[in-house]
């Protein structure tokens, strides 16, 4: 599997960084679940990183940087062989953004959140055919879990443009 050189520079310092995230890091997820292409399923898997918020001036909006590392599963999906890219390369990526709050400490919506993450990854497939991605994440974080649905596409720079869109869940440590 081919890696771009960008791709293999952010792992490399996520690998050298992993032993200091912990103590820099206000929460840690692992998180698994189903990625959809049109109507076609495959397993995708995530490990997310969540820095300690800040509070937009004087407003109830918070955001906090996070980093994202997965990995989405390929397709065996004939129809797709013969076109420029195919379904059945998996993809590894590595993103990083912003996670956003909204709300007064105590509010039980608080706890929703939406995350927006240049990304980028290996390989090409009809879902994911350009070298740089976007990843939009809304979900709801619980003490020690979360829920989402994650969206990952190139804004239609580039065609194809399928996709993926998965429904996740995670546990927080």
């Amino acid at each position: 599997m081919r890696m771009h050189p960008l791709t293999r520079g952010a792992a490399a310092v996520l690998l050298f960084a992993l032993p200091a995230l912990p103590a820099m890091a206000a929460r840690f997820e692992l998180q698994g679940g189903v990625s959809y292409m049109d109507s076609y399923s495959t397993p995708a898997a995530f490990g997310e990183v969540i820095f300690d918020e800040h509070a937009f001036g004087s407003s109830n909006f918070t955001w906090a940087p996070d980093v994202t590392a997965g990995w989405i599963g390929g397709r065996n999906l004939r129809r797709f062989d013969n076109g420029r890219y195919t379904t059945r390369d998996d993809i590894g990526l590595v993103a990083a953004g912003i996670r956003i709050h909204y709300g007064p400490a105590g509010a039980w919506y608080r706890r929703l959140f939406i995350s927006e993450q240049p990304t980028v990854h290996t390989g090409r497939t009809e879902a994911l055919s350009s070298a740089y991605e976007f990843t939009t994440t809304v979900g709801y974080q619980g003490d020690h879990w979360s829920v989402g649905i994650r969206h990952i596409s190139n804004a239609g720079i580039h065609e194809p443009n399928r996709g993926e869109t998965m429904a996740l869940v995670g546990i927080a440590f």
